[in-house]
């Protein structure tokens, strides 16, 4: 059905700027045909609508389940314009053809995450005409130009001016980010539905993982390497995660900082005690737990100074001023915690590069997150590392101490989060040695006993006897040999080896107390 009038269909959630853009439209000899609350909306600003019922000559029916599902609506977006037969269907049916579509979803993400409805209420925020209407039209973008961004409306207007009618390569592009649109928007159904479901099997058959654009960063790893943060979608809060923290000063976040930012918040989130984590490189380089802010804070730095100098802080409790004062003596990248008071923020204003996150929600084991490493090709998909210790299982002659126990509790949450292989030597509730990363477990050893050496850290009391944490079994006793030349008076580590008897009996040997925790914490 040849027709010359220019049509617009306008079926929109977001009414952001849809008058002006409508107007405009308008002026450009377009007809407006659109449903519901959208036409309402454009009738009250005087621009002139077509009801999508008069076109369709059918009533919006199910409580506005149905409003544009017609042959009248989808034939005029999915008949190709230069197809003979395509029109002659047209011109039997009476289809007038539409050229551009303007539709963005009901808001299904922001109702689930925000709203307390019960689960008939929210499956009516499943969006089932829009996501229709995007993908048809996507699907004829040769003909038919789609528009699901408001952001996008001054573009068009632009180019519809200036051109007379959309580009290919526009329309190309418009149908691209609908497609992207719909996808994730049904990944955030998707996930809402796998979080909910008993079934045991956590791992689907079909897996979809939306991701939104927060923001552009300056580069990747490396200056060569464009990269971009990405929130993932799902029903649980957006406000959620490293992704959602508020930078309250300083300069603009760069790929290694997010990477060394997400470390530093889990590690510290492990702890209900005021604790400090500094990392640098994705890797702790020291962890503290004390009182006073300010006491954590020193402790951490004591470990590795050297390693803290341009690393990242995490801290869990409000940064007073005593704290900010101590962490203001050496050159910081970024520091996060869940709270500052003024005279904080008026130190760190000193220092204008200083990169101050803000970030009240620590990392839980409800947030049901996978954790998603990618390889060619493909993705390795995991649960993320939540479990701690049902039992601390004590299997040498000599039970640890009341003051050794509290040390190896302290170690255990911070060699899962040290690169494998790892070792982590502490006294009292503060590390004075961390192995990361190392081909060997007694490389690991040397490495966190070279650093203890190395830095000369002050100590929370140094009477305090030495222990050491390892993520993994003790495949040969050589680690318990050459602890017991360092001093360590007492080892946590997860056992399981077939050589287990070995390393007790050297622990044995040594007057050590050895724990097992039925845990291994590998880190990647």
């Amino acid at each position: 059905m040849k027709s010359d009038k220019k049509r617009v269909l306008i079926s929109v959630t977001d009414k952001a700027g849809i008058v002006e853009f409508a107007h405009e439209l308008t002026e450009l000899g377009y007809e407006i045909v659109s449903t519901g609350g959208t036409a309402k909306k454009l009738k009250q600003a005087e621009v002139k609508v077509r009801e999508v019922e008069d076109l369709t000559g059918y009533p919006e029916i199910l409580d506005g389940r149905v409003k544009t599902l017609h042959p009248k609506v989808f034939g005029a977006l999915l008949a190709i314009r230069g197809n003979e037969r395509h029109q002659k269907d047209m011109a039997t049916h009476g289809i007038e053809p539409i050229d551009i579509v303007v539709v963005n979803l009901y808001p299904f993400e922001e109702v689930v995450t925000k709203e307390r409805l019960d689960e008939q209420e929210l499956i009516e925020y499943i969006d089932i005409g829009g996501v229709t209407l995007l993908r048809a039209a996507g699907k004829n973008f040769h003909d038919v130009g789609i528009v699901s961004d408001p952001a996008d409306y001054a573009s068009i207007l632009e180019e519809l001016k200036s051109l007379g009618k959309l580009s290919l390569d526009t329309k190309r592009k418009l149908a691209g980010k609908a497609f992207a649109h719909t996808a994730r928007y049904d990944a955030v159904i998707a996930s809402y539905f796998r979080e909910r479901s008993k079934d045991k099997d956590i791992f689907p058959q079909e897996m979809t993982i939306g991701l939104k654009k927060v923001q552009a960063l300056r580069y990747g790893e490396n200056p060569h390497q464009q990269a971009a943060l990405y929130r993932e979608t799902g029903a649980r809060s957006v406000d959620w995660g490293i992704v959602m923290a508020k930078q309250l000063q300083g300069k603009e976040l760069s790929f290694n900082n997010y990477l060394d930012l997400e470390s530093s918040w889990n590690l510290v989130s492990e702890y209900q005690q005021t604790a400090v984590v500094i990392v640098k490189h994705n890797t702790p380089s020291g962890v503290a737990v004390a009182e006073k802010l300010a006491d954590a804070y020193k402790a951490a730095l004591a470990c590795d100074p050297t390693s803290a100098f341009g690393g990242i802080v995490a801290l869990n409790k409000e940064v007073d001023g005593a704290t900010a004062e101590e962490m203001s003596k050496i050159f910081l990248e970024c520091i996060i915690a869940p709270g500052y008071s003024r005279e904080a923020l008026d130190i760190f204003k000193k220092k204008e590069n200083l990169r101050v996150l803000h970030l009240p929600s620590f990392i839980t084991t409800a947030a049901k997150e996978f954790d998603v490493k990618r390889v060619s090709g493909g993705l390795l998909v995991q649960e993320k590392d939540y479990a701690r210790p049902k039992e601390y299982k004590v299997v040498s002659k000599r039970a640890p101490t009341p003051e050794e126990l509290v040390s190896l509790e302290f170690s255990w949450p911070v060699v899962k989060h040290v690169k494998s292989n790892a070792i982590v030597l502490a006294r009292g509730v503060q590390t004075v040695g961390l192995g990361a990363g190392q081909m060997s477990r007694i490389d690991s050893l040397k490495l966190a006993w070279m650093k203890l050496n190395q830095q000369q850290p002050l100590i929370l009391g140094n009477q305090k006897p030495l222990v050491m944490a390892s993520d993994a079994f003790f495949p040969f006793r050589d680690c318990v040999d050459e602890a017991s030349k360092m001093g360590i008076s007492a080892i946590i580590q997860p056992g399981g080896s077939i050589r287990d008897e070995d390393s007790i009996r050297a622990a044995n040997e040594y007057g050590m107390a050895m724990v097992v925790t039925g845990l291994r914490h590998f880190r990647h």
